[in-house]
Protein backbone atom coordinates (compact mmCIF):
# COMPACT_ATOMS: atom_id res chain seq x y z
CA UNK A 1 0.00 0.00 0.00
CA UNK A 2 1.50 3.36 -1.03
CA UNK A 3 1.76 6.41 1.16
CA UNK A 4 -0.70 8.97 -0.18
CA UNK A 5 -1.53 10.91 2.99
CA UNK A 6 0.07 14.30 3.50
CA UNK A 7 -0.02 16.89 6.27
CA UNK A 8 1.52 20.34 5.93
CA UNK A 9 1.66 22.76 8.84
CA UNK A 10 2.47 26.46 8.67
CA UNK A 11 4.25 27.20 11.96
CA UNK A 12 3.68 30.92 12.43
CA UNK A 13 4.06 30.99 16.21
CA UNK A 14 7.15 30.49 18.32
CA UNK A 15 5.07 30.00 21.46
CA UNK A 16 5.80 26.87 23.50
CA UNK A 17 2.25 25.51 23.50
CA UNK A 18 1.65 26.17 19.81
CA UNK A 19 4.98 24.58 18.89
CA UNK A 20 4.06 21.54 21.00
CA UNK A 21 0.70 21.33 19.17
CA UNK A 22 2.32 21.58 15.72
CA UNK A 23 5.01 19.03 16.56
CA UNK A 24 2.49 16.65 18.16
CA UNK A 25 0.38 16.69 15.00
CA UNK A 26 3.50 16.34 12.84
CA UNK A 27 5.00 13.41 14.74
CA UNK A 28 1.64 11.67 15.03
CA UNK A 29 1.10 11.89 11.28
CA UNK A 30 4.68 10.84 10.52
CA UNK A 31 4.35 7.87 12.91
CA UNK A 32 1.48 6.50 10.79
CA UNK A 33 3.51 7.02 7.63
CA UNK A 34 2.09 10.31 6.36
CA UNK A 35 4.33 12.73 4.50
CA UNK A 36 4.70 15.75 6.79
CA UNK A 37 5.91 19.25 5.88
CA UNK A 38 6.47 21.99 8.46
CA UNK A 39 6.91 25.54 7.14
CA UNK A 40 8.39 27.86 9.78
CA UNK A 41 7.71 31.55 9.24
CA UNK A 42 7.99 34.74 11.33
CA UNK A 43 7.92 33.86 15.05
CA UNK A 44 7.99 30.17 14.14
CA UNK A 45 11.71 30.65 13.47
CA UNK A 46 12.11 30.23 17.26
CA UNK A 47 11.72 26.51 16.78
CA UNK A 48 14.30 25.93 14.04
CA UNK A 49 17.13 28.18 15.20
CA UNK A 50 20.39 26.32 15.70
CA UNK A 51 20.90 27.94 19.11
CA UNK A 52 18.04 27.36 21.51
CA UNK A 53 18.17 30.47 23.72
CA UNK A 54 18.43 34.24 23.44
CA UNK A 55 21.25 35.12 21.03
CA UNK A 56 21.71 38.18 18.79
CA UNK A 57 21.90 36.39 15.43
CA UNK A 58 21.25 38.10 12.12
CA UNK A 59 22.65 40.97 10.15
CA UNK A 60 21.86 44.52 11.18
CA UNK A 61 21.02 46.04 14.53
CA UNK A 62 17.22 45.54 14.44
CA UNK A 63 17.50 41.93 13.25
CA UNK A 64 19.90 41.16 16.11
CA UNK A 65 17.55 42.77 18.65
CA UNK A 66 14.50 40.86 17.35
CA UNK A 67 16.38 37.56 17.33
CA UNK A 68 17.75 38.20 20.81
CA UNK A 69 14.27 38.95 22.16
CA UNK A 70 12.60 36.05 20.30
CA UNK A 71 15.03 33.49 21.61
CA UNK A 72 14.67 29.89 20.47
CA UNK A 73 13.14 26.54 21.44
CA UNK A 74 14.71 26.58 24.91
CA UNK A 75 13.24 29.99 25.68
CA UNK A 76 9.87 29.75 23.91
CA UNK A 77 7.16 31.45 26.00
CA UNK A 78 3.67 30.13 26.66
CA UNK A 79 1.08 32.02 24.62
CA UNK A 80 -0.88 32.73 27.83
CA UNK A 81 0.13 32.88 31.50
CA UNK A 82 3.85 32.92 30.72
CA UNK A 83 4.76 34.47 34.11
CA UNK A 84 8.09 35.99 33.05
CA UNK A 85 9.29 32.77 31.40
CA UNK A 86 8.69 30.45 34.36
CA UNK A 87 5.60 28.71 32.95
CA UNK A 88 7.32 26.81 30.09
CA UNK A 89 9.68 25.26 32.63
CA UNK A 90 6.74 24.31 34.85
CA UNK A 91 4.83 22.95 31.86
CA UNK A 92 7.85 20.88 30.78
CA UNK A 93 8.03 19.41 34.28
CA UNK A 94 4.32 18.59 34.21
CA UNK A 95 4.72 16.94 30.80
CA UNK A 96 7.63 14.79 32.00
CA UNK A 97 5.68 13.76 35.12
CA UNK A 98 2.80 12.58 32.93
CA UNK A 99 5.09 10.83 30.41
CA UNK A 100 4.16 13.32 27.69
CA UNK A 101 6.85 14.24 25.18
CA UNK A 102 8.39 17.66 25.82
CA UNK A 103 8.99 20.32 23.17
CA UNK A 104 12.63 19.23 22.73
CA UNK A 105 11.63 15.55 22.55
CA UNK A 106 8.92 16.27 19.98
CA UNK A 107 11.33 18.31 17.88
CA UNK A 108 13.88 15.49 17.94
CA UNK A 109 11.17 12.93 17.15
CA UNK A 110 10.05 15.00 14.15
CA UNK A 111 13.60 14.94 12.82
CA UNK A 112 13.97 11.21 13.54
CA UNK A 113 10.66 10.44 11.80
CA UNK A 114 11.70 12.27 8.63
CA UNK A 115 9.38 15.26 8.95
CA UNK A 116 10.36 17.84 6.32
CA UNK A 117 11.40 21.10 7.98
CA UNK A 118 11.28 24.18 5.76
CA UNK A 119 12.29 27.76 6.56
CA UNK A 120 10.46 30.71 5.01
CA UNK A 121 12.84 32.66 2.78
CA UNK A 122 11.03 35.98 3.27
CA UNK A 123 11.11 35.69 7.08
CA UNK A 124 14.75 34.70 6.98
CA UNK A 125 15.52 37.85 5.00
CA UNK A 126 13.47 40.06 7.32
CA UNK A 127 15.28 38.72 10.40
CA UNK A 128 18.66 38.98 8.67
CA UNK A 129 19.39 35.32 9.27
CA UNK A 130 21.68 33.00 7.31
CA UNK A 131 21.32 29.29 6.62
CA UNK A 132 24.00 28.66 9.26
CA UNK A 133 21.70 30.18 11.92
CA UNK A 134 19.21 27.34 11.39
CA UNK A 135 19.23 23.76 12.60
CA UNK A 136 21.02 21.61 10.00
CA UNK A 137 17.89 19.43 9.88
CA UNK A 138 16.07 22.20 7.97
CA UNK A 139 15.66 20.67 4.52
CA UNK A 140 15.36 23.87 2.51
CA UNK A 141 14.82 27.60 2.70
CA UNK A 142 11.81 28.19 0.43
CA UNK A 143 9.18 30.71 -0.52
CA UNK A 144 5.42 30.34 -0.42
CA UNK A 145 5.09 28.99 -3.99
CA UNK A 146 7.47 26.11 -3.21
CA UNK A 147 5.66 25.35 0.04
CA UNK A 148 2.35 25.26 -1.81
CA UNK A 149 3.82 22.78 -4.25
CA UNK A 150 5.09 20.56 -1.40
CA UNK A 151 1.72 20.74 0.37
CA UNK A 152 -0.41 20.14 -2.75
CA UNK A 153 -3.10 17.43 -2.44
CA UNK A 154 -2.81 17.18 1.33
CA UNK A 155 -4.22 18.63 4.52
CA UNK A 156 -2.85 22.00 5.64
CA UNK A 157 -2.95 23.51 9.13
CA UNK A 158 -1.95 26.99 10.31
CA UNK A 159 -0.62 27.08 13.88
Amino acid sequence: MGNNKKLSIICFSGDFDKAVAALTMATGAAAVNWEVNLFFTFWGFNIIKKRGGHYPVGTGFLAKVFNLLMGGRKSAPLSRLNFWGVSPKLMTGMMKKQNVATLEELYQAAKDLGVNLFACEMSMNIFGMKRDDLDPAVKEVIGVPSFLKYSEDGETLFI
